[in-house]
């Protein structure tokens, strides 16, 4: 595989990394605000949240894999799990491993869910609200090259449209039971 195939790897897998999770974040905060029908039970969208969640963080692997593989960065392993451990592009890549730190802590306590505490599960899965802007970030930073191409701009945009669109339903919805469960009732 060649340098040039390897950015373009890094770079497509790193944005449809981004779709995927836009999708999970969208879906997360559907489910959070109790959002189901007939056709989408809420079941069904967790379910889909979860398995959308989990080919996301594959892609990110294999978006990581392949920066740190491609010569041309010299971005070593430590970099990805510790803030500007790298000296190519350090701020926007310690953005990428802030948010990677916080998508591991996220997949692990989720996968830990039924063993641990309720209140830490969701504590750590409220970062995902900071995860996911922070990889936007990282993505604009760290390839300027992109930002100039017309289709990735769009595609960004439309990311941050529909998680504000669904972050924004979430924080004005309320089901019967929300004020009951606040008040310790339920």
């Amino acid at each position: 595989m060649s340098t040039q195939d390897l950015w373009f790897a890094s770079r497509g897998t790193g944005l449809v990394a981004l779709l995927l999770f836009t999708g999970s974040v969208v879906l997360g905060a559907l489910n959070g605000g109790r959002f189901g029908s007939v056709r989408w039970p809420r079941f069904v969208i967790a379910s889909v949240h979860r398995s959308v969640s989990l080919v996301a963080l594959a892609f990110l692997v294999v978006h990581i894999a392949t920066a740190i593989i491609d010569p041309y960065a010299g971005i070593g392993w430590l970099a990805v799990i510790i803030p500007g451990a790298t000296a190519y592009r350090t701020f926007w890549l310690a953005l990428g491993a802030i948010s990677f730190d916080l998508m591991l802590a996220i997949t692990i306590t989720s996968l830990l869910r039924p063993r641990i505490n309720l209140r830490l599960w969701k504590g750590v899965h409220w970062a995902s609200y900071a995860c996911w802007p922070v990889a936007v970030i990282h993505g604009l930073g760290a390839s300027p090259d992109d930002t100039r191409i017309g289709w990735v701009l769009a595609l960004d945009a439309g990311c941050v449209l529909a998680v504000l669109i669904a972050v924004g339903w979430r924080a004005r919805v309320t089901h019967p039971d929300t004020e009951a469960r606040a008040r310790g009732l339920r």
